[in-house]
């Protein structure tokens, strides 16, 4: 063979590795997945969104993802006509040439970018990957984009006769000052209550925001030997036993990891800034991300896994937000201000919204079942959310054991009474149990 021939070989050889090389599937893995999503948690920060409304920003981008892989699947079941109004998912041909996994990803972020403020931020993320995939395979990624836009414009139509449009036109919260027993605006920003008709928020899967009413609030009462008034002592007593122990107790640790509050301001002279932080969801949307990579799930269960726990979080707000302005509690700390001890301060700041029921044990005790019914009972993992934010990890050998942690976190912090923590541990389970039973993810 001559040395012509040998060099005609070679190039063909070459142009036939490149030409293999580009018709090669777009890799999207579930780190990819997990990415949008934290760019998601990064942007809610940014953009300083209150939990409940947090929590309708997870949940509608993941089920946009989740019908994608749904699709032609052996594994998983479409919500349509599971989920209220959800219907007409566009047909995905057994046939197609679609990526589902480009597809779902595509869908996840276009239904983000249209619930976020600060659209630039998603659309730097997106880019960076329709680069990405454009060189990697531009057939595929134009065929799987085509229809993940498709999904998402489906989806964005259903979400916006969720009602969230209208409760952005009622009125806000007003305070009555005649009336010593509801909650009044606290320090130091001393901001209105937040989102006060999230009751009137279409439910995806309850009957409506008040199907898991919890046990009726304590009566309000000043008589210290009534039962309010003692569980208001029981708040400023253990305030005080941790104050004698000091930063290194076991309680104030766990206080400071489940804060999540995205409100805490912070004085400075005269000026006051936010100090800002992941919200209540955040927290179970990064321990959904830590349960993936622990216990390998494919891109898929990953997806599914995210679904289920936004949805959890999208009920368990809307249960809980019912609940505190109907039963419309003071805080803590308005009440040993006036009653005890008037230059008391709680560990952690009070969230601006009534007492009862502790969202946080209503949102992470729902999460915890969800994410029980996904991974398993016992499923232990090492808590790194809080690395960011300048705390350490926590070890938790169950999503149980970690929801009761975040639940009594809210009594340690001196923001809820203990009757707000229990009853919301029912509450949350109450929704979870149901969100299990009534949604048939698997087949």
């Amino acid at each position: 063979m001559t040395k012509m021939k040998l060099k005609i070989l070679s190039i063909s050889a070459l142009f036939l590795f490149i030409s293999c090389k580009k018709e090669e599937a777009i890799v999207v893995t579930p780190n990819d997945y997990e990415a949008s999503i934290e760019n998601v948690t990064q942007i809610l920060i940014h953009d300083i969104f209150s939990p409940p409304v947090a929590s309708r920003i997870y949940a509608y981008p993941n089920i946009a993802a989740y019908e994608v892989i749904a699709q032609n699947s052996k594994t998983y079941n479409s919500l349509q006509g599971q989920l209220k109004g959800l219907d007409s998912i566009p047909v995905l041909d057994v046939k197609s040439s679609v990526n589902k996994n480009v597809a779902a990803l595509v869908a996840h972020m276009e239904v983000s970018k249209s619930l976020v403020f600060s659209e630039e931020l998603v659309e730097k993320f997106r880019d960076s990957l329709y680069a990405k995939w454009t060189n990697e395979n531009e057939k595929e990624f134009e065929v799987s984009k085509e229809y993940g836009l498709k999904v998402a414009e489906r989806i964005k139509k259903w979400y916006g006769k969720d009602n969230y449009k209208q409760t952005r036109t009622f009125p806000k919260y007003t305070v009555n000052a005649n009336d010593k027993s509801r909650w009044q605006p606290t320090p130091p920003a001393y901001m209105d209550g937040v989102e006060p008709h999230w009751s009137k928020i279409r439910t995806m899967v309850i009957d409506s925001s008040s199907q898991f009413k919890p046990a009726p609030a304590i009566p309000f009462s000043t008589d210290k030997n009534s039962a309010f008034f003692k569980q208001v002592q029981e708040v400023y007593d253990i305030s005080q036993e941790m104050i004698k122990k000091g930063d290194s107790s076991e309680e104030m640790k766990i206080a400071k990891f489940w804060d999540c509050n995205p409100y805490v301001t912070v004085n400075q002279g005269h000026m006051m800034f936010a100090k800002k932080k992941i919200t209540p969801g955040g927290h179970w949307m990064g321990i959904t991300k830590i349960a993936c990579e622990t216990s390998k799930a494919d891109f898929e269960k990953t997806v599914y896994a995210n679904t289920a726990t936004s949805i959890g979080l999208f009920e368990a707000f809307i249960s809980c937000w019912d609940e505190k302005y109907r039963s419309n509690v003071i805080r803590p700390e308005t009440v040993i201000n006036q009653n005890i001890d008037e230059d008391w301060k709680p560990l952690l700041q009070t969230p601006p919204f009534p007492e009862y029921t502790s969202g946080h044990s209503v949102a992470s005790t729902c999460s915890s079942v969800v994410l029980t019914s996904v991974f398993g009972e016992n499923f232990a993992y090492l808590d790194t959310t809080e690395l960011p934010y300048g705390l350490p990890s926590r070890k938790f050998t169950s999503f149980k054991q970690a929801a009761s942690e975040a639940s009594m976190s809210r009594f340690y912090g001196g923001i809820h009474y203990k009757a707000a923590i229990e009853n919301g541990i029912v509450q949350g389970k109450n929704v979870g149990d149901y969100i299990v039973k009534k949604i048939k993810f698997l087949k």
